[in-house]
């Protein structure tokens, strides 16, 4: 199975915060076990490694890198294509700029599930939603 990861799983998974670190890290293993593949876009590496760059926080900012390198299936760019999905979801389903490419990204890519840890998104139809755990 093919499962795009929100931003917001990648940063638990690699900052540990005390409520989701594990929660993330749980879920991703049991990915791994069950053999499914994971995607993330352009958006993701944007999203996660913006913070430890405005930090100069060279230790996190490498963890990211070499996960984007090494755990990921594949990263989606942000294409015209993906980006006119984006429009026809955000104007359609009112979500956010990016959570539209998120979700159009995931689409575009094949993806049957969206990890996230927002509950707004469970709406969406065009595939599978599943909250955090």
């Amino acid at each position: 199975m093919l499962v795009y990861l929100d931003s917001n799983i990648v940063i638990y998974l690699i900052e540990q915060p005390a409520q989701f670190g594990l929660r993330a890290s749980a879920r991703i293993a049991s990915l791994a076990a069950a053999g499914d593949r994971v995607v993330v876009s352009d958006l993701t590496r944007l999203e996660c490694r913006v913070a430890a760059i405005a930090a100069s926080d060279q230790v996190t900012l490498a963890q990211y890198d070499t996960f984007f390198g090494h755990a990921v299936e594949r990263v989606i760019p942000l294409t015209s294509t993906v980006v006119d999905r984006a429009t026809m979801i955000r104007g359609k389903h009112r979500f956010t700029t990016p959570d539209a490419l998120h979700l159009a990204a995931a689409v575009e890519a094949g993806c049957q599930v969206f990890l996230t840890n927002d509950a707004r998104l469970s709406g969406f139809p065009d595939l599978t939603v599943e909250a955090l755990p």
